[in-house]
């Protein structure tokens, strides 16, 4: 069964105008850097959906209970960082609260029950979150902005900061106008008098229902009075990060899609070879591979993601990999994790 107001709502047509002066907006659709086709050469739709529904990978999900810490987030210190599992996670810099793509619905899907969370990535809920000063949406898939969990938040976010477009379904959903903020790639947002934002490309699409790509996927370059930090969303590998390291980085840490993966649709999610060529491209110090640990979407193990990147990396690259609710120190770049996921079946 698909809730009300699920699918949320494409840009009003005031909106329109500020969104077709985009440069990557034309003939009604943002567009890539490069062309990007949803698959790459050779697969159908029509082999992947039997293979997804058919031969299944038996360890696309955890028979145990996903491990995880319960964190006040009420009670933090600066610089520091709480993964919720997936692409979803909370900061607290320089003062500020940050939460990106929340889902906290238990579910990945316009439909009820089809794309649950693992056992035990649900320890966290709207209600543990304390006020949200920026909520930052990276775009507008089902498993980055959560129609109940941001309809849960409302009252408690200062600023929404999004992609063009992305700001109607909020709107829709009942934010008002003046709390949101939709910027176009290479967009600044002086956020306090120590923290900017910066939109920055992705290689992906975007659409909630049958419509694609009227709303802009993004990645966010975040800078404060000691840290700058990427924050990736979704993408494929292309040479966007290189010219983001080249202008931003170095970066005290990355936070890259690494899972959900297919080599049919690694034109829009990278493979974990690709992640580290990404993290070395933007000159990170760190690198947090995400979007792993709560759902499955791709037909592979659920803990190949964090097997294989840690195995590819060979120590190069300092990984950061919290159990979900573990507290990562920004600054500490010292800091140690466990491999949480071995030994989980």
């Amino acid at each position: 069964m698909i809730k009300k107001g699920t699918f949320g709502k494409a840009p009003a047509p005031d909106k329109l105008e500020l969104i077709s002066k985009s440069p990557h907006f034309k003939k009604g659709k943002f567009h890539n850097v490069s062309f990007t086709p949803t698959l790459v050469e050779g697969y159908s739709y029509w082999g992947l959906i039997y293979r997804q529904f058919f031969k299944k990978d038996k360890r696309r999900r955890p028979v145990d209970i996903i491990p995880s810490v319960k964190t006040n987030l009420h009670e933090l210190a600066d610089d520091v960082l709480v993964w919720f599992g997936h692409s979803s996670y909370f900061m607290r810099i320089d003062g500020k609260n940050f939460l990106i793509d929340p889902v906290f619905s238990g579910n990945a899907s316009p439909l009820n029950g089809t794309n649950k969370s693992f056992k035990g990535s649900d320890v966290y809920s709207a209600e543990d979150i304390p006020p949200v000063d920026f909520l930052i949406i990276t775009h507008d898939h089902y498993d980055h902005l959560d129609h109940l969990t941001v309809v849960q938040l409302r009252e408690k976010v200062g600023k929404v900061i999004c992609g063009l477009g992305v700001g109607g379904h909020l709107e829709h959903w009942g934010y008002s106008s003046d709390k949101i903020v939709e910027r176009d790639w290479y967009s600044d947002v002086l956020l306090s008098e120590t923290i900017k934002i910066t939109a920055t490309p992705a290689r992906h699409f975007s659409g909630r229902s049958f419509t694609r790509n009227n709303t802009l996927w993004v990645s966010f370059v975040l800078q404060s009075s000691a840290l700058k930090l990427y924050l990736g969303g979704d993408s494929g590998y292309d040479s966007h990060f290189a010219d983001i390291g080249k202008q931003y980085g170095p970066f005290d840490l990355a936070l890259l899609d690494n899972g959900q993966y297919n080599v049919a649709w690694r034109y829009i999610h990278m493979l974990p070879d690709e992640v580290l060529k990404a993290a070395k491209d933007l000159k990170t110090k760190r690198l947090m591979p995400v979007h792993s640990g709560k759902f499955a979407m791709a037909n592979h193990a659920w803990d190949e993601p964090l097997i294989k990147v840690s195995e590819l990396n060979k120590g190069e690259i300092p990984l950061v990999t919290p159990m979900i609710g573990e507290v990562v120190h920004l600054r500490d770049a010292q800091q140690k994790f466990s491999q949480w996921w071995k030994g989980v079946s």
